[in-house]
């Protein structure tokens, strides 16, 4: 539920406060949620520049810093990082701004992967036909050693700073591994293809269950998962669309498991689940209209009908909510149900 000023002017229209209290609440609810990311300018510009840097160090980089050398983007790196450092530190017990000393600490992880291969090529360990650039870009078994490097050095910060921000580098570095895994283990073969999608898979389902442990344990308001949640879903359902299916059971299938996933992001309060599983479920709809009744006079009837009959089971969940959810939350583990209230 938001709370927001109108909300609390109403209260005060209603007699349920005193315009004193409602004056305090609102001063209260903007320092606890000052922390919290948002849609205000400030923190529009603390993530649009800070994503800015970290993208100069990665998605941006440009072949011309090749020129550098191996030794060359090593120092470049470690004189990067070590500013990083200072500056998250000053942000974060200084001036006690968390988001941020987040992106900060985010970017000196972000330069990793730029060190490690910084310090490959220098050795002459690294092959002549890759570049840098291509790390964002491309599957490829050999960035396994920056990959690596970049969850040890993810998760020394979370480590030190607990800021809930460098989780992003880890989940994205796992879901970058769950693509690169394939090769390494097996080689360039075509017929690896398959083997990738169950590998994506698998990780995905890995990333969620971690988020779902993290979020069992945590017991603050921070949010520590969001992007396991994010990234774990993302590999899980990327791998599972790609498997192409030519029977209609595989397919209908498909469209259980992404209803399963709708049903997960309402339990969860995880949107993710509900935006994923909802495209999934469009696309089964798109095959049903488009391959399997593409002649049919009566199926945009029949999809109408459900549609209304969707709306209508939403209406019924709505009137009794309380009770179903209470119901089901008492078949759940204290700890699920715990989290539960925590998200809601």
């Amino acid at each position: 539920m938001k709370i927001d000023r109108p909300v609390l002017d109403s209260a005060v229209r209603q007699g349920i406060l005193a315009p004193e209290q409602a004056e305090a609440l609102w001063v209260f609810l903007g320092e606890q949620s000052a922390d919290a990311p948002s849609f205000r300018a400030s923190h529009v510009l603390y993530y649009l520049g800070g994503l800015l840097a970290i993208g100069a160090m990665s998605l941006f980089m440009t072949l011309g810093w090749e020129a550098f050398g191996g030794w060359g983007l090593l120092l470049i790196a470690i004189g990067y990082a070590a500013a990083g450092l200072w500056l998250t530190d000053r942000l974060l017990h200084r001036w006690r701004l968390r988001i941020p000393a987040g992106i900060s600490a985010v970017f000196v992880v972000a330069l990793v992967p730029l060190a490690i291969y910084g310090l490959q090529s220098g050795l002459g360990l690294w092959v002549e036909d890759k570049v840098y650039r291509d790390y964002h870009r491309l599957i490829d078994w050999r960035w396994v050693l920056m990959e690596l490097g970049t969850l040890a050095a993810g998760a020394v910060l979370l480590w030190r700073y607990r800021l809930p921000f460098l989780v992003m580098p880890v989940a994205l570095t796992l879901w970058y591994m769950s693509m690169d895994a394939t090769p390494f283990l097996v080689g360039e073969a075509d017929e690896t293809w398959r083997l990738r999608r169950l590998v994506s898979l698998g990780f995905g389902l890995g990333m969620v269950a971690l988020a779902v442990g993290v979020d069992l344990r945590t017991r603050q308001d921070k949010d520590y998962a969001f992007w396991l949640h994010l990234f774990g879903v993302i590999a899980f359902w990327g791998g599972l669309s790609l498997m192409s299916s030519e029977s209609e059971v595989g397919k209908f299938l498909y469209l259980c498991v992404n209803l399963i996933m709708i049903a997960a992001g309402t339990l969860l309060s995880r949107r993710v689940y509900a935006v994923f599983g909802g495209l999934g479920a469009a696309g089964y709809v798109g095959h049903l209209a488009y391959e399997v009744f593409k002649d049919s006079i009566a199926f945009p009837f029949i999809l109408t009908g459900i549609g209304i009959a969707i709306v209508y089971l939403g209406v019924l969940w709505q009137r009794n909510e309380q009770a179903i959810a209470a119901r089901f939350r008492s078949i759940l583990p204290a700890g699920m149900r715990e989290m539960i209230e925590r998200r809601r």
